[in-house]
């Protein structure tokens, strides 16, 4: 009987349908949908503000006092993190990826299965984080990017070079850990409990979407800018 329920549980990622592409066949999953409605979103999102801000006759309205206190909220947390002179370069970039990944993490609540529950969600962006380090780096420090690698001692070298190898895997993992087994047991919870499952999972979705999903949205971009700074010298 557990066995029967639990075959009920779902959380694979699922092939929709097959499409050819350049004579190759390419698959459109779950993931694939969720991401493109997340991406949607966002973008209408982005208009319906620009276009209010037009038609505001100077007088803020209640939308545009809520997307001010996101971007000044936004703005304030990168510049702690990265100083004035970084945080203008990197505001933009810090604000979209923090909106992109608390929309996928809580998406959920409206039926998705999350973006950032996939793999190959959230390695292409532990790789952006690592091109952006690794630019810094050598940008700032030119030779000393290799030099450092050699510190305290050059017997560390293997050490000190996986290290920074590690930080797209450690990242990316981290991210889609927390978010994917939220996920898992949602899906357990419905499938093996599914005939008490009303009302009360509503707590547990407040925890695995809403509040674990704004503190991995948090750390992945906490986590960037501070790693992006270590590289770029203080008196810059």
């Amino acid at each position: 009987m557990v066995g029967i329920l639990a075959a009920d549980a779902d959380f694979m990622i699922h092939s929709l349908t097959k499409l050819k592409v350049l004579g190759q066949e390419v698959y459109l999953t779950t993931t694939h949908v969720s991401l493109l409605i997340v991406c949607i979103g966002l973008i209408v999102f982005a208009a319906v503000v620009r276009a209010k801000l037009k038609d505001t006759d100077g007088k803020p309205g209640g939308l545009q006092n809520a997307v001010e206190l996101i971007v000044e909220m936004l703005d304030g947390m990168v510049k702690s993190s990265m100083g004035s002179k970084s945080a203008v370069k990197y505001r933009n970039y810090i604000g979209s990826l923090f909106l992109f990944l608390l929309i996928s993490n809580i998406s959920g609540l409206l039926g998705l299965r999350p973006p950032t529950a996939d793999y190959g969600v959230t390695f292409p962006l532990g790789i952006i984080t690592f091109v952006l380090i690794q630019y810094n780096n050598i940008k700032w420090n030119k030779f000393g990017a290799v030099t450092e690698l050699f510190k305290p001692f050059p017997f560390l070298f293997p050490i000190n070079l996986i290290g920074e190898l590690a930080a797209p895997f450690s990242i990316s993992l981290r991210l889609f850990g927390n978010v994917v087994s939220g996920t898992v047991i949602m899906a357990l919870i419905y499938g093996l409990l599914s005939k008490i499952a009303f009302l009360w999972p509503g707590v547990l979705h407040a925890y695995f979407d809403i509040f674990s999903g704004a503190i991995q949205t948090y750390v992945f971009c906490m986590l960037t800018m501070v790693w992006i700074t270590q590289k770029i010298p203080e008196d810059v």
